[in-house]
């Protein structure tokens, strides 16, 4: 079979797909519907005359030809991949595209005083984001890095850091106070209503709270459970109950009086946002860009010396 340009695009969608092993994943991957790159596969398997997939409704896994096929070509088109990079790295204008997943405060708090600043600087690069608070494999999914707590990056991981150290909050609304009180210690949170917060492990969290040295973590109860913040905002800030949230997000409302922080003595503080991506993979020049630009313009404030 000779390698024409048909013949290397399909080579390309199987390898996406070898990755994934799913059509669809691989599909957001290689911009192109699922359905267009199975038909690409049963082409490319009946000009190989073998075939490279074992299908079925749920999974996608590869024979033993498959398997041969990308130990024999993935290595190569790296390199041809990597190599473009470099000469990219070389233009006037910089370009290509970044894949990001990136937890919902780290949107809200980083990229969105910066990416408006970075698209003005670098129109060529294309920003595709992700905002989601489930833990996924964010390069198994098929993006070049992930942003997250510092806590809570893989450490398999290279990791840089974005933002100072994040200070938690427990809020409510005055309303809300005056009916249930105000705890004073920790332990008196267990009277009370609170948000649950689901982990993007689907894990509950227990609120952490530090105080001379003391270190408590509180099994909270609540009728309502969240995974993503600004749901959460939206609740507190109508009295459904108490918010364990970071300061940063809530502090427009401390200050105007909507909510009140309460258990100021006992705040915990967590490593800041991290962006992290793999060691085995080059970094694209856009995303040294955007993690220069974040650095420069510190949207949540000076980074520890």
């Amino acid at each position: 079979m000779q390698l024409s340009r048909a013949n290397l695009a399909d080579i390309i969608y199987f390898l996406a797909i070898a990755k994934h092993q799913s059509f669809s994943r691989a599909s957001v991957e290689v911009g192109i519907s699922a359905s267009a790159l199975s038909h690409a596969m049963k082409g490319l398997e009946a000009r190989l005359g073998v075939r490279l997939l074992n299908r079925t409704t749920r999974s996608v896994t590869l024979t033993a030809a498959g398997e041969e096929l990308q130990g024999l070509v993935s290595h190569p088109l790296t390199d041809i991949s990597n190599a473009l990079e470099t000469l990219n790295r070389l233009r006037d204008e910089p370009a290509g595209r970044i894949r990001l997943n990136v937890l919902s405060d780290g949107a809200k708090l980083l990229l969105g005083p910066v990416l408006p600043v970075f698209v003005e600087r670098y129109p060529d690069i294309e920003v595709d984001l992700t905002v989601t608070n489930r833990m996924i494999d964010v390069i198994g999914e098929g993006h070049d890095a992930g942003i997250r707590f510092g806590g809570t990056v893989p450490s398999d991981m290279i990791a840089q850091r974005l933002s100072p150290d994040v200070r938690w909050s427990v809020v409510g609304t005055p309303c809300y106070l005056e009916r249930f009180g105000v705890p004073t210690h920790p332990e008196q949170l267990k009277a009370h209503r609170c948000l649950k917060i689901r982990l993007g492990n689907a894990r509950l969290y227990d609120w952490e709270f530090v105080k001379d040295g003391q270190k408590l973590e509180v099994q909270v109860p609540g009728a309502i459970t969240i995974d993503e913040t600004r749901v959460g905002v939206a609740l507190v800030t109508r009295g459904a109950g108490l918010m364990y949230v970071p300061e940063r997000v809530i502090a427009r409302y401390i200050e105007d009086g909507t909510v009140q922080e309460v258990l100021k003595d006992w705040a915990h503080t967590d490593p800041g946002f991290h962006i992290y991506y793999s060691s085995f993979r080059q970094v694209p020049v856009g995303l040294r860009l955007l993690i220069d630009l974040i650095r420069e313009l510190e949207p949540m404030g000076p980074l520890p010396r």
